[in-house]
């Protein structure tokens, strides 16, 4: 087939979307449209597909190939503790609050393969709040979560994320946190004792408890508007008075509803808290 142009090629890409939504549920079209289309370019690349319908009709016939799929559409760059200055920075601004709880309930909603849910964990098992803390973290993508309960990463990672875990000032050696087994890094069983993963789809799904804390980091910069509204709202709804609520260094709640309701606690870090009047 020859290469269709690009009026013709964003429609069969809308259509894959559409079976996508009707054939599995997982509805994309109010993701932002250019990174929905480079992200099924690239998986027609690495597949070595030239016509769009055969992705529409072997996604149809074939849940497998869907799952494959779903890795390239919500696919997420994450390591762990990526962004220091934010880590750093909510040791000393979060952490005072959190210590007020007799207990911490914590949702880190898109969490990709888990690289910053340990992260998280391992900077409250430092703060001497893990102990008390249960971190729900979430994913779209099944197979990024069942990743994420393994807790196995690539060893040559591992000086990365240590000097990650250096510039977010930790207090430890960051190799105490993890052991060499399986060709990989394993991470140490004492930080999954309190993280619960679990499939979660912030576009269709509805909120599942109260929370004192919601981490929605580097997420929303794929929605559109609409969606972005949709999810707000939704973090809104499972957050408490007075609850902490951090997004990506690129998005923020300016412009939006939960501005005048939410103060922000760090501006730079986008860690805000949410004030006691509706």
């Amino acid at each position: 087939m020859s290469t269709p142009d690009h009026d013709v090629e964003y429609v069969y890409y809308d259509l894959i979307i559409d079976a996508i939504k009707i054939r599995y549920g997982y509805d994309f079209t109010m993701y932002a449209k250019s990174s929905l289309r480079r992200r099924i370019r690239d998986f027609m690349h690495d597949k070595n597909i030239d016509d769009p319908l055969d992705v529409i009709k072997d996604l149809i016939a074939d849940e497998a190939y869907f799952v494959d799929m779903l890795g390239f559409l919500t696919v997420s760059v994450t390591e762990m503790f990526r962004d220091p200055d934010f880590f750093r920075c909510f040791r000393s601004v979060v952490i005072p609050i959190l210590k007020t709880y007799p207990s911490v309930r914590i949702w880190h909603a898109g969490c990709a393969t888990g690289e910053e849910v340990y992260s998280m964990a391992i900077l409250l098992q430092e703060e001497g709040v893990l102990d008390r803390s249960k971190i729900y973290a979430t994913d779209i993508n099944i197979s990024a979560i069942d990743h994420a309960k393994q807790g196995i990463y690539n060893l040559d990672k591992m000086q990365v994320f240590a000097k990650n875990y250096l510039k977010a000032e930790g207090k430890a050696e960051f190799s105490d946190y993890y052991h060499a087994k399986y060709n990989g890094a394993v991470i140490d069983s004492s930080l999954k004792n309190n993280i619960t993963f679990a499939q979660h789809n912030l576009v269709t799904d509805g909120s599942f408890s109260d929370f004192n804390l919601i981490l929605c980091r580097n997420v929303m910069i794929y929605f559109n508007k609409d969606l972005q509204t949709r999810v707000l709202q939704l973090i809104n709804e499972s957050l408490i008075h007075y609850g902490v609520l951090c997004v990506g260094k690129k998005e923020t709640i300016s412009a939006t509803f939960l501005e005048s309701i939410y103060k922000p606690l760090d501006s730079k870090s986008k860690i805000y808290q949410k004030s006691g009047k509706q």
